[in-house]
């Protein structure tokens, strides 16, 4: 039985195209690596204005990941990936509710 995630990812808003595609293939693919499925990744929104900056930036933006996972062990491991890489500036993994 697998359950169902959702991954609120903010990254930096000054990438461009082509990194914001890339980091958005990394994000997916390291739900995939770790035996999950990735059912919806999507942006969430645009280039957002925060109320205080977070790690040196004033604006993000959001990116959000719904997948499923059969092992919930794994959720560590893929916030430690996205800990890893300098253009996610925070992450938020929930469990959904069946």
């Amino acid at each position: 039985m697998s359950n169902k995630y959702e991954a609120m990812c903010i990254v930096k808003a000054d990438l461009a195209e082509e990194e914001k595609k890339a980091l958005f293939n990394q994000v997916n693919d390291t739900v995939v690596k770790n035996s999950g499925s990735v059912t919806d990744g999507v942006v969430w929104s645009e280039k957002r204005k925060f109320c205080f900056p977070i790690k040196k930036q004033n604006d993000g933006v959001y990116y959000l990941l719904n997948f499923s996972l059969s092992e919930p062990q794994k959720i560590s491991q893929i916030k430690e990936v996205y800990k890893l890489n300098e253009n996610i500036l925070r992450v938020l993994i929930t469990r959904k509710d069946k």
